[in-house]
């Protein structure tokens, strides 16, 4: 039986079973497992994590990963390039090798966030699930990593990803709260109190 993750701060737990549940998790689970018994864990989650960030912060890298058109021999190659030249492990060139051949590439953000997941399961950690409209610098990670722990989130794991859509600001999801300072949730609340006032 999985043990439940709880929570600092609050009440939620979460089992790492949950974490696994769905095609992310269980190709995620799949990782985690191949580089605990290998034990290369702490080299292939900073390259997961590493390639999520790389993902967030790069919209050409984003198109090549949703593009359904191009073929799977040509997207798998160019992507081994990217990973070789950016200096990722073997475990990870391979896995990304596994996903594009098994047509998954649209859901590596998805499984290089349960990937992510599931290590803070394991560590007993909090996930806190940032959305924001452009790529989080390091000083917006240390400043919201700040607020998290005057919130009483002091064991955190944040995951990115990047949404056009809420114009500026940031989505914040820590278990199930959510806090949203997103510029498009702001004027959607002024078109509602504007409606409201006619």
């Amino acid at each position: 039986m999985e043990r439940p993750i709880v929570v600092s701060g609050g009440t939620t737990t979460i089992p790492i079973a949950s974490v696994a549940n769905g095609l992310p998790g269980r190709y995620a689970m799949a990782l985690y497992d191949f580089a605990a018994e290998r034990w290369l864990l702490d080299d292939v989650l900073d390259h997961a994590a590493a390639l999520r960030r790389l993902i967030a912060e790069s919209p050409a890298l984003r198109a090549v990963l949703t593009n359904r058109t191009l073929d799977i021999a040509v997207s798998t190659k160019a992507l081994e390039a990217v990973l070789t030249a950016q200096g990722f492990g073997w475990v990870i060139r391979n896995f990304v090798g596994v996903i594009a051949r098994n047509r998954r590439l649209s859901r590596l953000a998805d499984i290089l966030d349960a990937v992510a997941a599931i290590a803070a399961a394991r560590r007993g950690e909090t996930v806190a699930e940032i959305a924001s409209a452009q790529p989080l610098t390091d000083l917006q990670r240390i400043q919201i990593q700040a607020r998290l722990a005057e919130a009483g989130y002091s064991k955190v794991t944040i995951q990115e990803r990047v949404d056009a859509a809420l114009l500026g600001g940031l989505v914040v999801r820590v278990g199930a709260r959510l806090y949203d300072a997103s510029l498009n949730s702001r004027l959607t609340r002024l078109h509602h109190a504007m409606k409201g006032a006619a």
